[in-house]
């Protein structure tokens, strides 16, 4: 702990900076004070309908879906990597905000969020109107596929190419950064929440069964994969049967999975073809060396770093912790302000 007399004591008790990603899936924030990721949580919001109070958010409100009481509503505030709930965002935002930094006092926030690249002008002034109403005093918003890259550990001040592929809740981003810009990047509405619906949808289409969002997203994880093994898994689920409308109990493999997902996989590693067939030769041939990087909590699908290396020829891997990636890269930003300003987007 810094000398309570030193510079950096007073620092530190007057600023609260705060590092977030304001993801589809899950809200993560990081506080400078900390030094580490103090909100790690899913963006859900559950709000009472007559005093429009929150109720709970996070980990409690995602415990309510589908079993909220009468008056009782759980809202998702992001979709597709953005805002759009503004209302019920903002109130989500201030309840995490309020849980990373809870002695506040009289310290000045600076907050710094991620948001994905095909975020356009009204989105990019939501986020940063919900900040300042949850009494930030200053707000930097900055590339998410750009951080990413940072807390993934590439060089993105270098001028040999690289290349991240963040598989996010609502969108996957793709881009070939060098020399601290984007020479290639673009975006698609597919990701870990389209990999949930193609698993229901599935499920549903095969075996006349629905089952909830919270288990389709059990079985991505437990079976979920985009390159076939030796070894076969299976597992249980539960759902209702459409036609009876009751409790009804299936075991499911991984090859079944696979196939569930095999669109949105596909669409996947056709956007990473695109980015490197529109990649300069010269910057394309640094990725033979450099490979292609993995990160957000979608990557972590089993096998899908061996299917786009089959697929692309190049060597491809998963960033250590690849979900907190964007929130770690956001943080060491907090770090070099100068270079904060020069990179933030502007509106």
């Amino acid at each position: 702990m810094p000398h309570p007399f030193s510079s950096q004591f007073w620092s530190n008790l007057f600023t609260s900076d705060l590092a977030i990603d304001l993801g589809t899936a899950s809200v993560l924030i990081y506080t400078r004070q900390a030094g580490r990721i103090v909100v790690y949580e899913p963006s859900i919001v559950a709000l009472n309908t007559q005093t429009h109070e929150v109720e709970a958010v996070g980990d409690e409100a995602k415990q309510l879906l589908g079993r909220t009481p009468q008056g009782v509503q759980t809202i998702r505030p992001m979709k597709d990597g953005m805002i759009y709930e503004v209302d019920a965002a903002e109130k989500m935002l201030a309840a995490f905000i309020k849980k990373a930094r809870p002695n506040r006092g009289f310290a000045r926030t600076r907050i710094v969020v991620s948001v994905p690249p095909r975020a356009h002008q009204v989105a990019r002034r939501a986020v940063k109107q919900v900040c300042y109403d949850a009494k930030a005093g200053e707000v930097f918003l900055v590339d998410q596929t750009m951080v990413a890259a940072i807390g993934a550990g590439l060089a993105i001040n270098e001028k040999r190419g690289c290349m991240i592929v963040d598989i996010g809740g609502g969108t996957t981003d793709v881009a070939v950064i060098s020399y601290n810009g984007k020479v290639f990047a673009d975006s698609i509405l597919i990701a870990g929440d389209e990999m949930d619906e193609a698993i229901i949808k599935y499920i549903r289409e095969k075996y006349n069964v629905l089952i909830s969002e919270a288990a389709a997203e059990e079985v991505k994880w437990s079976l979920g994969s985009a390159y076939s093994s030796d070894k076969t898994r299976t597992m249980s689920i539960s759902g209702r049967d459409q036609f009876e409308g009751l409790p009804k109990t299936l075991t499911l493999n991984d090859m079944e999975i696979r196939e569930a997902l095999a669109e949105p996989i596909s669409a996947i590693i056709d956007l990473v073809r695109k980015a490197l067939n529109e990649t300069p030769p010269q910057l394309a041939a640094d990725l033979i060396d450099r490979g292609i990087c993995l990160t957000g909590g979608g990557s972590k699908i089993q096998g899908l770093d061996i299917r786009l290396s089959k697929e692309t020829h190049l060597p491809c891997y998963r960033a250590e912790n690849p979900e907190t990636a964007v929130v770690r890269g956001t943080a060491m930003l907090l770090e070099d302000i100068p270079f904060l300003r020069r990179i933030q987007i502007m509106d």
